[in-house]
C-alpha cells in the first residue's frame, strides 16, 4: 500500500501564444489502501493531476510525495523504478494489438527483466484475478471493451504496484460493463490492499466505489471530503451540477420558472417517515415532487428528491427548517424567479 501527498501543485501549458493554467495550487492527501475519487467536468484539470502523480506530467510548482518520497528529488533512473509501484489504466485501454492477451500482460514484466517462463506464470495468475484465464491466447481485436479493460488492469498489476491510477477507465464502457469493472476494482482494492485513484466526470462512479472525493474546477480544488457527506450536502455549484448530472433526475426543473427548488437526501433515520405528506398537512400548502431517485453511495442506498416549494419566502424557509429538523439533508437547487 502507498499514500500520496500532493502539495501546492501548479502546472502551466502554452497554447497558441497563451498560458493555460491546468492546475492551480492543488493540495490533497490520499490515504493508504483507500479508493479515492477525483472528479470534474471536461477540461477541469483532473487528467493532468493524475498524470502528475507518477510524474508523466512534471509540475511547474509544488511537490508529489509517495510514501514520503518527493518525486522531484529523484533521478531519471530512480523515477523509473518508483513508477513500477504506480500502475495506470486508461479510457482507451492502450493494449498492443499485435500481441495476444497473455503477452500484453507479460510486457511490463519483460521490461523489468523477469525471465519469460516466470513472467507467464505471473501473467496467468493475474488473468485469473480479472476473470480472463480463458482468453490468454485471444488478441485485443477479439475482445469486448470490458474484456480489454480487464486485460489492461491485469497488465497494470503485473509489477505489484501499491498504487493504481484509473484515468476515465470506464468512460468508454456501457453501464453494465462499467458496473462489473468497478466491482473488480473494489475486489482488487480489498484483496491486494492497493491504493486506487479514480479520475472521472461521472458522479455515479464516485458514489459506487470511492470513500473520499476531490472536486476540480478550472484547475482548482474546490471541494474535498467524504463521498457520503458531499453527496448529501454539496457546498459548491460544480458539486451540485455533478450530482445532478443524471438523465432521469433534473430535466424538468428548468421549465418551472416560478418555483423555489430544493434537493433533499434521506438519512437512514428519516427514510421511513412520510415527511412530504407531513409538510403538506402541517403547512396546508402543495409541495411539488419534481424528481426522485435512489443511488448507491458507498454501498448504501440513498434516497433523494427534488421539491418545488411555495413562492412565499417565509413559508419556504420554514419548510426547509422543518425538513432539516427531521434529519434530512437539504440544499438549494435554484431560488424562485
Amino acid at each position: 500500500m502507498s499514500d500520496i501527498e500532493i502539495k501546492n501543485l501548479t502546472k502551466r501549458f502554452e497554447a497558441g501564444g497563451h498560458e493555460i493554467i491546468a492546475l492551480n495550487d492543488v493540495s490533497l492527501s490520499i490515504k493508504k489502501g483507500e479508493i479515492y475519487g477525483i472528479i470534474g467536468m471536461s477540461g477541469a484539470g483532473k487528467s493532468t493531476l493524475v498524470r502528475s502523480i507518477n510524474y508523466l506530467e512534471v509540475p511547474d510548482e509544488g511537490h508529489v510525495l509517495i510514501d514520503g518520497v518527493d518525486l522531484s528529488g529523484l533521478s531519471d533512473k530512480e523515477l523509473r523504478i518508483k513508477r513500477r509501484d504506480i500502475g495506470m489504466i486508461f479510457q482507451g485501454f492502450n493494449l498492443l494489438e499485435q500481441r495476444n492477451v497473455i503477452d500484453n500482460v507479460c510486457f511490463p514484466l519483460e521490461i523489468s527483466g523477469m525471465p519469460k517462463k516466470k513472467a507467464r506464470v505471473k501473467a496467468r495468475e493475474l488473468l485469473e484475478t480479472v476473470n480472463l484465464a480463458d482468453k490468454e491466447k485471444s488478441y485485443p481485436s477479439q475482445l469486448s471493451g470490458g474484456q480489454k479493460q480487464r486485460v489492461a488492469i491485469a497488465r497494470a498489476l503485473a509489477t505489484n504496484p501499491g498504487i493504481l491510477l484509473c484515468d476515465e477507465a470506464t468512460s468508454a464502457l456501457d453501464p453494465q460493463t462499467t458496473e462489473s469493472i468497478l466491482s473488480l476494482l473494489k475486489e482488487i482494492n480489498e484483496k491486494l490492499n492497493i491504493t486506487i485513484v479514480v479520475i472521472t466526470h461521472q458522479m455515479s462512479v464516485i458514489t459506487d466505489i470511492c470513500t473520499r472525493v476531490a472536486i476540480i474546477e478550472n484547475g482548482r480544488l474546490v471541494e474535498e471530503g467524504l463521498v457520503e457527506e458531499i453527496f448529501a450536502s454539496p457546498k459548491t455549484d460544480v458539486a451540485r451540477d455533478l450530482i445532478a448530472n443524471k438523465k432521469s433526475s433534473y430535466a424538468p426543473v428548468e421549465s418551472l420558472k416560478s418555483e423555489r427548488v430544493i434537493r433533499i437526501v434521506f438519512s437512514e433515520n428519516s427514510a421511513f417517515e412520510p415527511v412530504i405528506s407531513n409538510v403538506i398537512l402541517k403547512y396546508n400548502t402543495p409541495v411539488n415532487i419534481l424528481g426522485a431517485d435512489t443511488r448507491n453511495v458507498g454501498g448504501k442506498a440513498k434516497g433523494e428528491m427534488l421539491l418545488g416549494l411555495p413562492d412565499d419566502e417565509d413559508m419556504g424557509r420554514s419548510i426547509i427548517n422543518y425538513l432539516k429538523e427531521r434529519g434530512l439533508s437539504v440544499t438549494e437547487v435554484r431560488e424562485g424567479v
